[in-house]
């Protein structure tokens, strides 16, 4: 696989990990990706006494207290009292004007898909294999490269400047790429929910380390900076498809320890 420099041009050649040569199974992506998405939902419950807190009170069916409302041409419910011993609403039960709610949220729910370090990492090594794959990224991407996934010098780990590194993109061949994903996409409906623009999700770039790449890569709508250590599938593999990515040397020399079971227990754990 040949390295490019930041300049776009071949640098050396180097051999990929293994686990590039990988099958990517779209199944176990998936479930990945909704385990993952599912630790992100937040609990939701209602407040114990909403629709309760009135007056309304129901005295039974067949009760001889008084309130009772047999043969007063009124349904028998729990209803307000009011002053002179006179009925008012219905009010408590569901169907009611300002009742509680039928079925509501409980905080007691398990939302959480849970998914083994197993499967988790089974799933980790597909999404990187999918990366690899000619046909999948082109059939989504625009790339004007023949090498897939593409290599570049641990150079770009120090470009700080977003337009710097707009410049280094589109001397890989993904500038086209980067056009598309430059145009929001407003979702319409909801006045609340009208002015959120989203971005489609372009280039991945997986460094060695956290570093000024990440702050250049942030500005950039669509491009994404990961360190290695902390990968996720949903990053490499967004909605169950392998994403464009780029990966420095330094990366690549340390993704077998980085998505491996026993790192991806500590990740967990920590």
């Amino acid at each position: 696989m040949n390295v490019y420099s930041i300049e776009g041009k071949v640098k050396k050649d180097i051999e990929l990990p293994n686990v590039f040569a990988g099958r990517f199974r779209r199944d176990i992506v998936m479930r990945a990706i909704l385990s993952e998405q599912s630790k992100r939902y937040q609990p939701q419950g209602n407040y114990l006494l909403a629709g309760l807190q009135t007056t309304a009170v129901y005295v039974g069916k067949y009760s001889a207290a008084y309130r009772r409302g047999r043969h007063m041409g009124i349904a028998i419910r729990p209803r307000q009292k009011l002053g002179g011993g006179a009925m008012g609403d219905v009010r408590r039960i569901p169907s009611a004007v300002k009742g509680r709610r039928a079925h509501p949220h409980k905080i007691e729910k398990i939302l959480e898909e849970r998914i083994n370090s197993r499967e988790y990492a089974l799933a980790l090594k597909s999404a990187v294999a999918g990366c690899s794959d000619s046909a999948l990224i082109r059939a989504r991407y625009e790339i004007d490269s023949k090498d897939l996934p593409l290599v570049v010098e641990d150079g770009i780990e120090q470009v700080s400047k977003s337009k710097e590194l707009v410049k280094i993109l589109a001397a890989l061949g993904a500038s086209k790429d980067l056009e598309k994903s430059h145009a929001p996409k407003i979702r319409k409906g909801l006045k609340r929910l009208s002015g959120v623009r989203k971005f489609r999700k372009s280039v991945l770039i997986v460094s060695k380390s956290t570093g000024a790449v990440e702050r250049a890569g942030r500005n950039i709508p669509g491009v994404d900076v990961c360190p290695v250590n902390e990968l996720t599938v949903e990053k490499l593999a967004p909605g169950g498809e392998p994403r464009l990515s780029i990966w420095t040397e330094g990366a690549l020399s340390a993704i077998n320890a980085a998505i491996s079971e026993e790192a991806i227990k500590k990740r967990r754990e920590a």
